[in-house]
């Protein structure tokens, strides 16, 4: 058995809905009994889809592992805005969906396709005086948030049935696909909130057989299962590269 000195390398999890990615690594440092586990990149509890955990040494590789582009697919529900710009928020407004054509859907998302300046949702953790902007939006607040550059490399809707919109997105570190959803919402006329998210690739990685865990391998304690799936450092450098 593996000391947790010798665990090092980079765990792919399929993470289910309803749960925390903080979740997801107390549960991880349970099963494998250590405590130098992190994660790259959180996901909303209800969004799935993959999450990196880094292990041991593989902690280094945070920043860099963050930094790099993801791949989504989603679903946004038209005519109705909430506070969270997800399906768990309250929602603020409703609106009767238009008669769309194909041609006016494509016009909206490619208005956010390349290099633009997106602005955070409160829900978001990002900290503005030292306080995560969720906490403030908690307690009923709202502040001016920085816009922040980003980039859609590319995009593809999947399937166009009002009032939903399925699509896949392929975007930078630091995008808020709850945020795209609301803003193709209002471009639309008719506003829009995300109603389901789930990531497919960050960077390299992808979820495939045998080289990823799920959050039940990992509450039911299959330690020696989850070990067998990890990455190594030199998996990982050998993957991206380097």
């Amino acid at each position: 058995m593996k000391s947790e000195e010798l665990i090092s390398g980079v765990l792919l999890v399929d993470k289910g809905p309803d749960m925390t990615s903080h979740d997801v690594v107390a549960v991880a440092r349970r099963c494998l009994n250590m405590k130098k586990i992190g994660h790259c990149g959180t996901l909303d509890p209800m969004a799935t889809g993959m999450l990196i955990l880094v292990l041991g040494n593989g902690t280094r590789l945070s920043d860099l592992l963050m930094s790099e582009d993801k791949e989504y697919v989603g679903t946004m529900t038209l005519g109705a805005t909430t506070s969270t710009q997800d399906a768990e928020g309250e929602i603020l407004e409703q609106k009767p969906v238009p008669e769309l054509t194909m041609e006016q859907v494509t016009a909206a998302f490619d208005a956010f396709k390349g290099d633009f300046y997106q602005i955070p949702p409160m829900v978001s953790a990002i900290k503005i005086g030292g306080v995560p902007l969720y906490k403030l939006a908690r307690k009923g607040q709202e502040v001016v948030r920085e816009p922040r550059f980003v980039r859609v490399y590319d995009y593809e809707i999947t399937r166009f049935e009002p009032p939903q919109i399925d699509f896949r997105i392929v975007c930078s570190k630091g995008f808020y696909v709850r945020t795209y959803a609301h803003d193709i919402g209002q471009k639309l006329g008719c506003g829009a909130h995300l109603s389901a998210l789930r990531r497919t690739r960050s960077g390299h990685f992808k979820l495939l057989p045998g080289k990823h865990v799920t959050f039940d391998m990992l509450k039911e304690g299959k330690r020696d299962e989850v070990l067998a799936s990890m990455l190594s450092l030199y998996d990982v450098s050998k993957l991206r590269g380097a």
